[in-house]
């Protein structure tokens, strides 16, 4: 079973922690957390560009001059895409990018992805998270007793207004609810820090 240091905010130990050997153990699977990521950018995609062909742009529904005898070369509209105004050859069009992947997939990710942070020490465990103004200099404070030199992924286990305020200013530095976290987030972040009650929260749901 691994188990973490816990830390306060100045970046003093408060203790070690148990985790869940089904959660932050479990073997690490490459292909699916690349499932899950490109699954989450492709859900993330729009898919809205659209541009107008040849037979889209209004007008050229004549010629511009007649087949021969005018020394031009022959042209059938002036909406053909070598015209300026004329329609686009291939033009792109609004498409569906979305992907789907099975709950218990993208369960599976997770815990390889929050495992393999374990594993390679970049997983930090804090007793508790909270700041009193809200202001930049509190989550730096913070950010610099843990010595946070790489992107940080912040989860709590509550949506805490004043927490997000005070890390938002902060580059590559990012809070997200533990109803949120995925797998995407997890990796996409050098170090994940997790509160004790986050930590609780991710082996209720994800450690059956």
């Amino acid at each position: 079973m691994p188990s973490v240091k816990v830390f306060k905010m100045d970046g003093t130990e408060a203790g070690t922690m148990e985790l869940s050997e089904k959660v932050f153990g479990a073997e690490y699977n490459e292909p699916l957390i690349h499932q899950a990521v490109v699954t989450r950018l492709a859900n993330d995609r729009q898919g809205t560009k659209s541009t107008l062909t040849r037979t889209e742009v209004r007008g050229g529904g004549r010629k511009p001059w007649r087949q021969k005898g005018t020394g031009n070369a022959r042209q059938g509209s002036i909406r053909a895409p070598q015209w300026i105004k004329g329609g686009v050859v291939f033009a792109p069009k609004s498409r569906d990018f979305s992907k789907d992947m099975n709950r218990r997939a993208k369960a599976a990710a997770l815990v390889s992805a929050l495992s393999k942070k374990v594993a390679d020490g970049e997983l930090i465990v804090v007793d508790a998270l909270t700041v009193k103004e809200g202001k930049t200099k509190e989550m730096v404070a913070f950010k610099n007793a843990l010595h946070i030199e790489k992107t940080a992924l912040v989860v709590m286990d509550n949506n805490d207004e004043l927490v997000i305020r005070a890390a938002r200013n902060i580059e590559k530095f990012n809070t997200l609810p533990v109803a949120q976290i995925s797998t995407y987030e997890v990796v996409a972040n050098g170090k994940v820090i997790l509160t004790k009650e986050a930590v609780k929260k991710i082996e209720e749901v994800y450690g059956e």
